[in-house]
């Protein structure tokens, strides 16, 4: 009964994803085609609400539901890894058609070929843990 919470924020998350478009492989390849500013909208003001929401969290020392305070620290820039990093991510989007956060809503939506970016997810998650005491950040 717990999670029952998170699984109603997931499921609106999602419905919000599917109206809004984010999920439309062809809005992604408008992004990345610099043909439309539909995307880079939304995601610029993802982040605008990112960045307010870690100022108010801060500013009135704002706990989780569990009631622990939030930890908003500041991490070091390492340029290589998020620039290669960064460079993944946006293959995998690109090829796949979308991010890790809508690849359950685009299953829940019927589009059952997500199921095998989901595992290949899981995958790198898992190989990624396997490596990651030999990267330069480990």
């Amino acid at each position: 009964m717990r999670y029952v919470f998170h699984l109603v924020l997931g499921i609106l998350f999602g419905v919000v994803l599917l109206k809004s478009e984010v999920l439309s492989w062809f809005r992604i390849q408008e992004m990345f085609r610099f043909q439309s500013f539909h995307m880079y909208g939304i995601i610029g003001s993802a982040v605008a609400t990112g960045a307010l929401s870690v100022l108010i969290i801060k500013k009135f020392g704002i706990t989780t539901l569990s009631g622990q305070p939030v930890d908003v620290t500041t991490k070091p820039v390492r340029w290589k890894a998020n620039l290669f990093g960064g460079i993944l991510f946006g293959m995998g989007w690109a090829l796949t058609g979308a991010c890790p956060a809508p690849i359950y809503a685009l299953i829940g939506s019927g589009a059952y070929v997500f199921v095998l970016v989901l595992i290949s997810a899981y995958v790198g998650t898992y190989v990624y843990a396997l490596v990651k005491k030999k990267l330069p950040h480990g």
